[in-house]
């Protein structure tokens, strides 16, 4: 009985109706998505930003991540946490939408005729969404980001705006500059969705008992969202 579960699960993720999804419909759930989570988790990468920054400072300014809160919140008050917020905001959105854009697109074509995913295939199609977004979006929007905080932080700061500053980097550097690192964010990314779709799947079809017409029924979903929450924060 164990092993005909266990041969069970290694062969197919339950993915929803044989139906096709839209993608269209995944560029506007995942773009409100992204937009929502860097409204709320922009502080943290705020913070864990300036400490990249000040690490590599001849004189650092901060001790350690309570050092930083403490004197951001006393220079610019709360909202000194969201200072930089649009490089991200602007890269997040499209960031979402080209995910799951992307994995839905990849889940059409390799879905069977009941409209099931094999696990190899489930971890296919995150892998391409992640690839996707690292090249479309990601890889660029980190690079910019970086940038724009730093330029916020100085005294005389040269970016007016966040377009203003694609412009002048696009300008200095070329598009290749806003590449930095391409290979190292593939990877990540790419490892990273893989892994969020393969785990989101399986415990979405655990917490639903195999029935997936209970996809949006509330608190059953609350572990699922709590546990990719942390991935996420974790890479």
């Amino acid at each position: 009985m164990f092993e005909s579960k266990y041969r069970n699960f290694v062969a197919a993720a339950p993915s929803g109706a044989a139906k096709k999804k839209h993608p269209g419909k995944a560029i506007l759930a995942g773009g409100f998505a992204g937009g929502l989570e860097i409204m709320c988790t922009f502080p943290t990468e705020y913070v864990k930003t300036q400490l990249q920054l000040d690490s590599r400072a001849v004189t650092p300014r901060y001790t350690g991540i309570g050092d930083c809160i403490r004197k951001t919140f006393q220079s610019h008050g709360f909202f000194g946490f969201y200072r930089g917020l649009s490089s991200l905001l602007y890269g997040s959105i499209p960031k979402a939408s080209v995910r799951f854009m992307g994995y839905e697109a990849l889940r059409n074509r390799m879905v069977d005729e009941k409209g099931n995913l094999t696990q190899i295939r489930t971890v296919l199609c995150g892998l391409g969404a992640g690839v996707t977004e690292a090249i479309v979006v990601v890889c660029p929007m980190e690079t910019v980001k970086v940038k724009f905080i730093h330029d916020q932080n100085q005294a005389n700061p040269k970016y007016r705006g966040f377009f203003h500053g694609v412009r002048e980097i696009v300008k200095q550097e070329g598009i290749r500059g806003t590449y930095q690192g391409l290979t190292a964010t593939i990877l990540k990314q790419g490892s990273n969705q893989a892994i969020r779709f393969f785990v989101f799947n399986n415990l979405k079809s655990y917490f639903q008992g195999g029935d997936n017409r209970k996809g949006n029924r509330g608190c059953q979903n609350l572990p699922l969202w709590w546990y990719c929450w942390r991935c996420q924060r974790l890479r």
